[in-house]
């Protein structure tokens, strides 16, 4: 049972890179360099890193409210290159596909935590009002200790990413460092 684990959200060429079919613009690119750091603390200790994977069917509803993005099998729905690298052969690296905000939303998240039973989950990625709130707040509900860090998240509305951090903290009870 390790002390903590990285979740690690959305961090997927649709939402990362420029030309990503819902690019979080470069508030997103800034923060590649925190997550490729804290991905290389988390690895270089043995913990487990876990990757939440936005993954559509073509006719998701959801493209009702948003832009067509990360389907399944697409280039979009990968990991951005700087962290796919990182992680290709690293034993702990575990990917949980999702189709909704939240990461536990038919998912086996919740499966996977129980199994790890950490003390403390750790949280990066984007974006910050949308994926990483939800995730976060089921997260406040299962009692884990969250932390996210403001240099790891990003999202493409400034003001919505400040809200969603101050809710983490106030409302969710997450340490945002």
């Amino acid at each position: 049972m390790p002390g903590k684990v990285l979740l690690v959200v959305d961090m997927l060429k649709d939402f990362i890179e420029p030309q990503g079919a819902l690019t979080c613009g470069e508030a997103a690119r800034e923060i590649v360099p925190f997550v490729v750091d804290k991905v290389k603390e988390f690895t270089g200790q043995n913990l487990p890193v876990i990757f939440i994977m936005d993954s559509h069917d073509p006719e998701d509803l959801e493209f009702k409210r948003f832009p067509r993005h990360c389907v399944f099998g697409t280039p979009g729905a990968e990991l951005i290159e700087e962290l796919r690298v990182l992680v290709e052969e690293y034993p702990f690296a575990i990917k949980v596909p999702k189709t909704r905000f939240s990461g536990f939303f038919r998912t086996n998240l919740n499966t996977i935590l129980s199994d790890l039973a950490p003390a403390e989950v750790h949280v990066v990625g984007v974006c910050t009002n949308i994926c990483v709130l939800y995730t976060v707040e089921e997260l406040a509900n299962r009692d884990y200790r969250t932390i996210v860090y403001t240099g790891g998240v990003a999202s493409f509305d400034r003001e919505a990413h400040r809200w969603a951090l101050e809710q983490m903290k106030s409302v969710l009870g997450a340490e945002v460092l």
